[in-house]
């Protein structure tokens, strides 16, 4: 048994039905061109709760969702998006990146370790989340202090 802060128990997570079908697709497909990431979607997916559309809460991050998060000392705003419609520079996150794919799923307050492709851990906390129409593309400014 692994007693290290690494292993800290991830958070529950709710997913839309229809979402997790599409998600599960993409994942499967992305076994052989990265296998770490896909496991990781995989985990998340496998994880879940998994809800008819119509019952998934609005405070849930979702595919379009817009999500301000905390991830250190600066708080970032970003839309949750499929591999398609990913721009960074307009604050659009890909659910096939690492910090997309901890993101699916959680509600303010929750928090969740995750590892990004250089293999450096990060903490975040989601701290809103909204319609796309909420966003402020590109959000980064610095938590208050």
């Amino acid at each position: 048994m692994t007693t290290l802060p690494e292993a800290r128990r991830k958070p529950a997570i709710t997913i839309a039905r229809s979402e997790h079908q599409r998600l599960l697709s993409f994942a499967t497909a992305l076994e052989s061109r990265d296998p770490d990431l896909a496991e990781t979607l995989l985990g998340e997916l496998e994880r879940a709760r998994i809800v008819d559309d119509h019952r998934l809460a609005g405070s849930v991050v979702r595919m379009g969702s817009t999500v301000r998060y905390q991830a250190g000392d600066e708080i970032r705003t970003v839309t949750l998006v499929y591999p398609a419609e990913a721009d960074i520079a307009l604050g659009r996150v890909s659910v096939l990146t690492p910090v997309g794919a901890a993101l699916l799923g959680l509600s303010p307050g929750q928090s969740i370790d995750w590892t990004d492709r250089n293999g450096r851990r990060h903490d975040l906390t989601v701290v809103r989340v909204g319609s796309e129409d909420s966003a402020r593309p590109g959000d980064r400014s610095a938590a208050a202090r």
